[in-house]
């Protein structure tokens, strides 16, 4: 059956909000370096307060929106589902998302603040996240669409909505919504704090049935309790029909059932690590979602991620036209 949607992204609608800062700020600002910290809208004011500087940089954003995003930009036809406000920013958010090519249903808003992400980066290139998630916060089973589900290759989950309970339960709704129409199942395991807080909860998403797992080495480690991540990699092929765990600068390991193949990464020089692992992932999707082998697809998103961390923000600013003239970096 021919689907009119390549995948059918399900997570977090927030502006991302970019500045560049040194470690010394983190620790003034009382920060934890190279995670995601779910923050409130009192502590998110008082951020801009002591910040006093214009952001470098604002876009629609979200883990998984970058994914679709990224799946867009490569000439994919991906759909959002997310919650937004009825403001300025929801205003924005709609627009954008529209503009990168990214189809998503207007009328899913309610009243109050669309959700933001303030974005730090430091100049080891890594990503400090701090999310006041606003109206997304309440974003349910009411967001998703059955008919679009059915109409998609893949559906993909945020595991960044793993943090409340509706979120949970949403994606728990478009699994089994995805299983009864043979649509397939990718999620995300988003951050090492996520895994360690809400295993529990990524265990019940995985034990039901996930065909593509994504997540990086620390992600990989903390839900398999390894401390190596081939380790990791092997237990997660037991359970998973295909995994891919990225490795920095060491690139991508990508197991399905017993075979093992390492994508090599791009050398570039980094600025920016915000949205490699979510370019990834939309590089692969397209990939797999295009009739390319799981190898050529790897090097699609292994080109993705490597072109992202080389510029600031999390998508693509400039990259090959054709797969081919992509996958040739690698020959």
């Amino acid at each position: 059956m021919e689907r009119p949607f390549d995948v059918y992204g399900v997570g977090h609608a927030l502006v991302d909000i970019q500045y560049r800062v040194d470690v010394e700020t983190l620790d003034k600002l009382g920060i934890e370096k190279g995670v995601m910290t779910l923050i409130d809208s009192q502590r998110q004011q008082t951020l801009f307060e002591q910040l006093n500087r214009d952001p470098i940089a604002s876009a629609s954003g979200g883990s998984a929106a970058n994914t679709m995003i990224g799946i867009s930009q490569f000439g994919g036809k991906p759909f959002y589902a997310c919650l937004t406000g009825r403001d300025t920013w929801g205003d924005f958010y709609q627009s954008d998302l529209e503009k990168a090519g990214v189809a998503t249903d207007p009328a899913h808003r309610a009243e109050g603040t669309t959700g933001q992400c303030v974005v730090f980066i430091t100049p080891d290139a890594d990503r400090t996240l701090n999310t006041f998630l606003g109206v997304g916060s309440a974003i349910s089973t009411t967001q998703l669409d059955g008919e679009k589900i059915a109409a998609s290759q893949y559906i993909y989950l945020e595991g960044y909505l793993l943090s409340s309970d509706n979120g949970f339960e949403t994606c728990l709704q478009a699994q089994a919504m995805a299983q009864r129409v043979g649509t397939s199942v990718a999620l995300t395991l988003s951050d090492p704090f996520m895994v360690a807080t809400f295993k529990d909860r990524f265990t019940q998403l995985v034990d039901n049935g996930v065909d593509i797992l994504f997540c990086n080495e620390d992600e990989a480690n903390t839900f398999t309790d390894s401390t190596e991540s081939t380790q990791a990699i092997e237990q997660l092929g037991q359970r998973v029909p295909l995994v891919c765990v990225t490795c920095g600068a060491n690139g991508v390991l990508i197991r399905q059932g017993e075979h093992c193949v390492s994508i090599p990464a791009i050398a570039v020089e980094a600025v920016d690590t915000n949205g490699a692992g979510d370019l990834f992932a939309g590089g692969f999707l397209y990939g797999i979602t295009h009739e390319l082998g799981v190898e050529q697809a790897g090097k699609i998103g292994s080109y993705a991620a490597a072109q992202v961390v080389a510029q600031y923000g999390p998508r693509l600013q400039k990259m090959l036209e054709g797969v081919e003239s992509i996958l040739a970096q690698f020959e």
